[in-house]
């Protein structure tokens, strides 16, 4: 708690918690995907369905089922996009762990970290790169000893 706390104090900011941060991501990331081209959109999508890893493992450790939760988050981001044309405090979706079903984490105050957002994503995209460029020298070796 204390670390939370000595964090906020040094980022003067803080991100909606319960998945919601994860759920903008994603839905952002989707979005962009479409104006990418080529292979890249594949890995953008990619990347954005890893995102959502986040709020399925919350659900899970919480007793929910995963795919249900996901489904009903995904509805109520959708309506709420419907209705508002910017994303806002007052427009998150995030899980209650208590009933599985989507709720505003801002209006609960329900918060991550910024630097800890940053500490998870910022690793994973560059482990990811790796794995992919080793992949990507595997296949190479294998071409040239077939070749």
């Amino acid at each position: 708690v204390l670390r939370a706390i000595k964090n906020t104090l040094e980022d003067e900011c803080v991100i909606p918690g319960a998945g919601a941060f994860e759920l903008i991501a994603y839905r952002e990331l989707s979005k962009f995907a479409q104006s990418v081209k080529g292979r890249s959109r594949l890995g953008v999508q990619a990347f954005a369905d890893a995102l959502l890893v986040i709020p399925k493992v919350l659900a899970r450790n919480a007793g929910h089922d995963a795919q249900e939760t996901m489904v009903k988050l995904l509805e109520e981001a959708t309506r709420v996009d419907s209705r508002h044309n910017s994303i806002s405090p007052m427009h998150l979706v995030g899980i209650d762990l208590s009933t599985g079903e989507a709720m505003n984490p801002a209006q609960v105050g329900v918060y991550d970290n910024f630097i800890v957002k940053k500490q998870i994503i910022n690793p994973c995209s560059v482990i990811a790169s790796n794995i992919l460029l080793v992949d990507e020298i595997m296949r190479a070796g294998m071409s040239s000893l077939k070749g």
